[in-house]
């Protein structure tokens, strides 16, 4: 039996894009994205935030970081990654993150953070500013 590795977020950002290279020159973008789950307190329904660190390799990785800002919505699929690291306490952390296969873009990109500029280079880029964008 195969194991299955899969994850599907839909939520917005909490930050704008980090984007960095590896010594060897690879582009890698980190973002944190909060997913609200509803659940039941009482009589009323709330909504509980989940936060997750995604992390977005190349090519790929780069377009995020050049269109995406604080408070987009975005859509993430990818697979889970479990690391372990030392402190400089000497303490073992470890944190299981979204490895992203894909960042679909959610959103006109005008009022969710993307100033109209982006949303006039993705139209002179042939997509329409009212699609979903994914790269």
């Amino acid at each position: 039996m195969n194991n299955i590795n899969r994850v599907v977020i839909t939520g917005n950002l909490t930050a704008d894009p980090d984007l960095r290279s590896t010594p060897s020159g690879t582009a890698v973008c980190s973002l944190r994205v909060a997913c609200n789950t509803r659940r039941k307190d009482g009589e009323e329904w709330v909504d509980k935030p989940n936060y997750f660190n995604v992390t977005v390799w190349g090519g790929q990785g780069e377009n995020v970081a050049r269109y995406l800002s604080k408070g987009r919505p975005v859509a993430i699929d990818g697979r889970l990654e479990w690391r372990e690291w030392e402190a400089q306490d000497g303490s073992k952390r470890q944190a299981v993150d979204i490895i992203a296969d894909s960042v679909q873009f959610l959103g006109s990109g005008n009022g969710n953070g993307a100033s109209s500029e982006d949303s006039g280079e993705l139209v002179a880029a042939g997509v329409g500013a009212e699609e979903d964008i994914q790269f």
